[in-house]
């Protein structure tokens, strides 16, 4: 499947007689999620990408556990995806990596389609806020190489993090939820 097709299916997703889409893309750490939210953003008019690490808390998300504890979906679908599907106005929280803290309110963009990547977005806390699931597919070992070469360019070693955490946090959730059968769309990128 190309970006054309893809943004075909984001046009065929059910509207319920023109409510706004919500675009969940979801995969391994690695797998290029944020990559394809910008590209369907990009190719998408009227559409808004909401980063899904504006909703990790970092202190959770570096510890072990078996359903991504520390990814805050309970916050982004009260804050971001129900407002949107219904299409109130609402405001939500951007995590603020540089003090740590949850930044100030803001507006929840107005938008036909939001598009939001994040690891562990395919669980029963978030599903049926999504309207089409997309999952980055990618194998584990491609995506750790990928995400540890990006942590690199970046001047970055989370090497102790990828083996000790997120990686068995990956294959914990995968067990756990299995995140691939729930999308409607595999991408493979």
């Amino acid at each position: 499947m190309d970006l054309a097709a893809l943004v075909d299916r984001v046009h065929q997703a059910p509207d319920d007689a023109g409510r706004p889409i919500v675009v969940g893309i979801s995969g391994f750490c690695g797998a290029g999620k944020s990559t394809l939210a910008r590209s369907v953003v990009s190719a998408l008019p009227g559409a808004v990408r909401i980063r899904g690490d504006d909703f990790l808390d970092p202190a959770r998300s570096h510890r072990r556990s078996s359903d991504w504890e520390g990814v805050e979906r309970r916050r982004l679908v009260k804050t971001v995806l129900e407002p949107h599907r219904s299409a109130r106005p609402g405001s939500f929280r951007r995590y603020d990596w540089s003090t740590r803290a949850l930044g100030p309110e803001e507006a929840l963009p107005r938008a036909e389609v939001i598009v939001v990547d994040l690891i562990g977005l395919f669980h029963p806390e978030a599903l049926s806020s999504i309207d089409l699931a997309v999952w980055c597919d990618v194998d584990l070992e491609l995506a750790v190489a990928r995400g540890t070469a990006r942590d690199a360019a970046l001047g970055r070693s989370h090497d102790t993090l990828w083996r000790e955490v997120w990686v068995p946090n990956e294959r914990d959730f995968v067990a756990r939820f299995a995140p691939r059968d729930q999308a409607d769309v595999h991408w493979v990128g």
